[in-house]
């Protein structure tokens, strides 16, 4: 019998329309878009002739004012999202490391065809971020260049240790929730579920926002509990070793002010 609840509840997840349930910060946002010509002289003799190429990169700004998503038009890293939330955590890929070179950049974050940039403050500019990571963004895919080298681990979402309940969690965030808050440029982590509660890593736009709080209450919170009755509250956690940068770069930027 309980098999069998369990199975309509999936029936729900998958079928149900979710057009009734708000997320309160995830408001449409504008694009824009700039086109780059590059230049390359090619062999011959005599005289030197020149190829065009445009790539167009669109920018769009999201509900968090420190977070601005770029979209390149190409793949970024295909599927899933990878959270570089230090300049320490961007050494498997030279992007996000060119991005971390221009000032005022606190955070970088992949997704499967998109780049979320994080400015260091509100007060900060986005004129200068924007530009120089438009061309960091356009040199870096004409170079051909792979999106990250060597072994990068990519959070799990399914587990083969996985009771009904968690797998039924974790379906709801992946085909619900997750593409949801991808298209404002952040994801959600699944990080434990214990005693009713959901523990949900928040990264990319989503780090800082101020409306992520409402977010996380009256959207993802109302649609867990809607389909799993399990469920009784969700609870937003960080890492240890994005608590310790947090500080450690909390500490610099009242140095700097100083």
């Amino acid at each position: 019998m309980a098999s069998h609840m369990r199975w309509g509840l999936r029936q729900m997840i998958r079928a149900r329309n979710t057009s009734h349930f708000r997320f309160p910060d995830m408001t449409r946002s504008s694009y824009h878009s700039q086109s780059f010509r590059k230049v390359q002289p090619q062999p011959g003799t005599g005289t030197t002739r020149f190829s065009i190429r445009h790539l167009s990169i669109q920018t769009q700004d999201t509900p968090n004012p420190r977070s601005l998503k770029f979209l390149p038009g190409k793949s970024v890293l295909g599927s899933g999202t990878l959270d570089f939330p230090s300049p320490s955590s961007a050494g498997c890929s030279s992007l996000a490391r060119d991005l971390f070179e221009i000032e005022g950049v606190k955070s970088v974050f992949f997704g499967p065809d998109f780049i979320t940039v994080t400015k260091t403050d509100e007060d900060v500019e986005w004129t200068d971020i924007k530009r120089h990571a438009l061309e960091a963004i356009a040199k870096f895919f004409e170079s051909g260049d792979p999106i990250t080298i060597g072994a990068v681990h990519h959070e799990s979402s399914y587990s083969e240790d996985d009771d009904e309940v968690v797998s039924m969690i974790k379906e709801l965030l992946d085909t619900r929730i997750r593409p949801t808050v991808q298209e404002d440029g952040g994801d959600v982590i699944y990080k434990g579920f214990e005693d009713g509660t959901v523990k949900l890593k928040l990264v990319g736009s989503c780090t800082g926002c101020p409306s992520s709080t409402v977010t996380l209450r009256n959207g993802i919170q109302n649609m867990l509990q809607f389909y799993i009755p399990e469920v009784d509250q969700v609870e937003q956690v960080e890492d240890e070793v994005d608590e310790i940068n947090a500080k450690v770069f909390s500490a610099l930027e009242q140095k700097l002010k100083e």
